[in-house]
């Protein structure tokens, strides 16, 4: 097993290229030899805030240039970060607190901050991490070993409050070596970061562009929508991190008269299926872009990546596994399928993260050891591998419905929307508490009767939903996605 921790490879970096630009926010930039010193200093800081091996850190900070050195320096002292996107409800916030139990919160957030000295645990703000960054306090001894936890990572089901899924310095070390000899960040590539770090797709693209010695430029949320493409221009990106929702706003965006064009050279996406027709615009109005479609989990980061376009040459797979891992499929009973047969996707290798964190019973349920030293994470997720080791996704548990006594993924139906003629953006509701059939939500300059109809060229007849609601946007969680639960309100207004 490896014996590499989270902050090697900063150190790596700035032994290599110390003056070369790291992480920039659009008002100051920082060269891997500054982010390393500053790291360095923020660990002793914690160490002097009383952060020992094992504690947990809640980071709840604007995803400024400073942010890559907290990390590090979290991991260099031996503790485990915990990024949370700030606001947020405050139960879900009491929720983390209660669960990760911090030593220390660094946030600006004024309800995480009450909720936090309520419970007694000391707060510090954004300026006073700063400041540490440039003075610093006694060195942070002793050293993780490889094994020991460094990252919580809280992510949602479709029920209940947020599990986090535990992270060890050698599983994300691996992760990161494993994606990128596949994605190939360069040292001179600007990597654009507008996913937040709460996010692991966001995260990770802070560790990915150390190992690559790229430069990487974390954007302001805001510059999602209208700015987008001016601050893509601006920081001269070539690399993008994608969700579909960023995507399809930046095909509107460049499909204006008289548009600038970024140097983006690869466009990467993952945590929901892209729209072939956004993908194909994209390229049409950027012509030296490469796409790179992923598959994964925050419990194991990502399962598989496909080579740089290869979607073009086998439309609907979403990858191969990582180097060193391996993914296929299983029946009902836990029997492992042949290449080819649909079945429960399951992910094996050193990626596959050490559980959640006190959920023994949940993580028995889904990290099983089944043969060899390593776990194999049984995902949840239905779909085929094929006979050249391609992932084909069909569908997650919680996306498979029955429709007219026929199962469905709402994946499949959401897909068929996009090559509707006319709609802009598509999520599906599927039936729940007593409706009947599902219910098909959409961005379009069309009627919902007219959405429903041209779907039926789209779609067997038994797979249309039962009904379309036609809305001027729809709602996404923070990370980009469809939010489903607020479709769910959105559905009882509709129906009531």
């Amino acid at each position: 097993m490896s014996t590499e921790l989270l902050h090697d490879l900063l150190d790596r970096t700035a032994d290599t290229r110390p003056d070369a630009p790291a992480a920039g926010d659009g008002t100051v930039e920082f060269t891997y030899r500054q982010v390393r010193a500053d790291s360095l200093r923020l660990a002793g800081w914690l160490r002097g805030q009383g952060v020992r091996r094992g504690d947990r850190v809640l980071v709840a900070l604007p995803a400024d240039a400073t942010l890559p050195a907290l990390l590090y320096a979290v991991a260099r002292a031996g503790a485990v970060f915990v990024v949370l996107r700030t606001p947020a409800p405050e139960v879900a916030l009491a929720h983390v607190l209660d669960d990760a139990e911090p030593g220390l919160v660094l946030t600006d957030d004024p309800v995480l901050t009450g909720l936090s000295r309520a419970r007694g645990v000391p707060v510090r703000g954004a300026a006073e991490t700063r400041r540490a960054a440039a003075i610093g306090g006694a060195p942070a001894s002793p050293a993780p070993l490889a094994v020991d936890p460094v990252c919580l990572i809280y992510t949602s089901g479709s029920t209940g409050m947020p599990k986090a899924v535990v992270s060890t310095h050698a599983q994300v070390t691996f992760a990161v070596r494993a994606i990128q000899s596949e994605l190939r960040y360069r040292p001179d590539d600007v990597v654009h970061v507008l996913l937040p770090p709460s996010f692991d797709y966001g995260l990770y693209q802070i560790f990915l562009s150390t190992v690559a010695g790229a430069r990487l430029r974390l954007g302001d949320p805001g510059d999602t929508g209208g700015r987008l493409l001016a601050t893509l221009v601006e920081s001269g990106a070539t690399v993008l991190p994608c969700v579909p929702s960023l995507a399809i706003n930046l095909l509107r965006l460049l499909g204006r008269a008289g548009a600038p064009r970024p140097p983006l050279r690869l466009l990467t996406n993952t945590g929901a299926a892209m729209p072939p027709e956004v993908l194909a615009g994209l390229r049409r109005l950027l012509p030296g872009l490469a796409v790179q479609l992923m598959f994964g989990l925050t419990e194991c980061k990502r399962a598989a990546i496909m080579p740089p376009d290869a979607d073009l040459r086998r439309p609907g797979a979403c990858g191969r596994a990582l180097p060193g891992t391996e993914i296929f499929t299983v029946d009902a009973e836990g029997r492992r399928q042949p290449p080819g047969v649909r079945g429960e996707l399951v992910v094996r290798g050193p990626h596959v993260m050490a559980g959640y964190w006190r959920r023994p019973e949940l993580t028995a349920q889904r990290f099983r050891r089944a043969h060899g030293l390593f776990p194999q994470l049984h995902t949840g997720d239905h779909g085929h591998v094929d006979a050249d080791g391609y992932v084909h996704f069909a569908g997650r548990r919680d996306d498979v419905y029955k429709e007219k006594g026929t199962r469905v993924s709402a994946t499949e139906v959401e897909a068929a929307a996009y090559r509707v003629d006319g709609v802009d953006a598509a999520g599906v509701l599927p039936p729940a508490d007593g409706r009947d059939g599902a219910t098909l939500f959409v961005v379009a300059a069309l009627t919902p009767a007219d959405v429903l109809r041209r779907l039926r060229e789209q779609l067997e007849e038994m797979k249309v939903p039962a009904r379309c609601v036609v809305l001027p946007d729809l709602p996404l969680t923070g990370n980009g996605k469809v939010d489903r639960r607020a479709l769910a309100r959105l559905a009882g207004e509709h129906n009531g």
